[in-house]
C-alpha cells in the first residue's frame, strides 16, 4: 500500500454527512440557515456531502416551533421551548434508528454545534421545573449517530473553526477512507500489516504509545481471523488518532524522521532541518514549514519507507490545514 510523495489530486473524494443548515439551506426552525464558510468553501472542492436536517426529515416543517433538550442530560427529552407538549424525542430517535445504518459509506460527519437535534456535545440541557440550561447533553440524532458508528470521524463546525481540531477531522477522515479501500480489497494479514506501517508517524503525532498497542495487536496473525483484529485495530486507531495533537508530539515526528537523512545530507542540510523544526517548536513558523523541507530532502534522498507515510501527505495541501498549525 506504498503511498508515495502525492499531490492534491491524488486524493479521493470524501464522503461526508452534515447537517443541511451548513451548507446554507434555510431549513433551520426560523427559515434560515447556518452556512459554514470552510464547509462551503475550501472543503467543498474534495468532498461531497450527505446533508440532512432530522426536524424537517420527521415532518416538523420550516417554520416551525423551537425545541430544547430537558430533563436527564444522559437520557434528555426533546419538546417545544413554548410549547412542553410537544415532545418529538421518540420521532428524532426513531429516523435516526432508521436512517444511520446507510451511513457505512461515509468517511465523516459535520454536526451543528448546540442543537437539540445534531448537537455532538455541550448541549443545553433545561430542568422541567425552570432554571438555566447546563452544557451537559448530546442531540438525539446525534446521539444515535456516534453510539452506532462509534469509529466514524465526528466534528461540529464550531470546533472546526480550531485549527488543530480541524486538521484533526481531516486526517481521521482521510484515514477512514483509506481503511475502507483496505476492507474493499479484502483484509489480510499483509494488508493490516501494510496499513499500520503507512500511518506509523501520524499515529506517533498523537501517541507514541497507542502506536506501541496497535503493533501489539498486529504482532502475531497467525491462525487468527485478520476480520476479527481488524474491528478491534480501527477502533484504537480511531480513538488515538481523535487526541489533540500539540507542537512537541509534531517535533519528536519530525526528528524521528530525520534520521532516515541523516546518512544522505550534509552538515548544512542537517542544519537547515534542525533550524525548521526549532523555529516550529519556538512557534515561529506553522507546521508546514518543516514538512516542506522534510519532503523536499526525500525527494532528493528517496527512502522507500519514508515514501510510504501518510504523515508527510494526509491531506491536500490546498486545503492549507498546516499553514496554521
Amino acid at each position: 500500500m506504498t503511498q508515495g510523495i502525492r499531490t492534491s489530486e491524488s486524493f479521493p473524494r470524501l464522503k461526508i454527512g452534515i447537517s443541511s443548515c451548513l451548507l446554507g439551506e434555510e431549513v433551520r426552525y426560523n427559515g434560515g440557515h447556518k452556512r459554514d464558510g470552510f464547509v462551503c468553501g475550501d472543503l467543498s472542492r474534495y468532498v461531497d456531502y450527505v446533508p440532512i436536517c432530522p426536524e424537517v426529515a420527521i415532518g416538523m416543517g420550516i417554520p416551525r416551533p423551537p425545541i430544547r433538550l430537558v430533563g436527564d442530560p444522559e437520557s434528555p427529552r426533546a419538546v417545544g421551548t413554548d410549547d412542553p407538549d410537544m415532545d418529538v424525542t421518540d420521532r428524532l430517535r426513531a429516523y435516526a434508528e432508521e436512517t444511520v445504518p446507510d451511513f457505512g459509506g461515509l468517511n465523516g460527519y459535520i454536526l451543528k454545534k448546540d442543537s437539540p437535534s445534531c448537537g455532538m456535545e455541550r448541549v443545553k440541557v433545561y430542568n422541567p421545573k425552570g432554571g438555566a440550561g447546563e452544557r451537559k447533553g448530546t442531540g438525539i440524532y446525534a446521539r444515535v449517530l456516534k453510539d452506532r458508528l462509534p469509529d466514524l470521524p465526528v466534528e461540529e463546525e464550531g470546533r472546526l473553526k480550531d485549527p488543530v481540531l480541524r486538521e484533526n477531522f481531516i486526517n481521521r477522515a482521510y484515514t477512514t477512507r483509506r481503511w475502507q479501500q483496505l476492507l474493499e480489497k479484502g483484509v489480510t494479514p499483509a494488508g493490516l500489516i501494510e496499513f499500520h506501517t503507512d500511518h506509523k508517524y501520524l499515529v506517533m503525532a498523537h501517541s507514541q504509545a497507542a502506536y506501541q498497542r496497535l503493533g501489539r495487536m498486529l504482532a502475531n496473525l497467525s491462525g487468527i481471523d485478520p476480520k476479527s483484529i481488524a474491528s478491534r485495530y480501527i477502533g484504537e486507531l480511531m480513538t488515538a488518532l481523535s487526541r489533540r495533537v500539540n507542537r512537541m508530539r509534531h517535533v519528536n515526528v519530525l526528528q524521528h524522521m530525520m534520521g532516515y537523512l541523516k546518512r544522505s545530507i550534509d552538515s548544512g542540510d542537517k542544519a537547515e532541518i534542525i533550524g525548521s523544526i526549532e523555529a516550529y517548536r519556538r512557534g515561529e513558523v506553522p507546521l508546514v514549514v518543516p514538512i516542506t523541507l522534510m519532503r523536499h530532502y526525500f525527494r532528493r534522498h528517496p527512502d522507500p519507507w519514508m515514501e510510504r507515510q501518510v504523515y508527510l501527505f494526509p491531506h491536500p495541501d490546498a486545503l492549507g490545514l498546516r499553514n496554521q498549525i
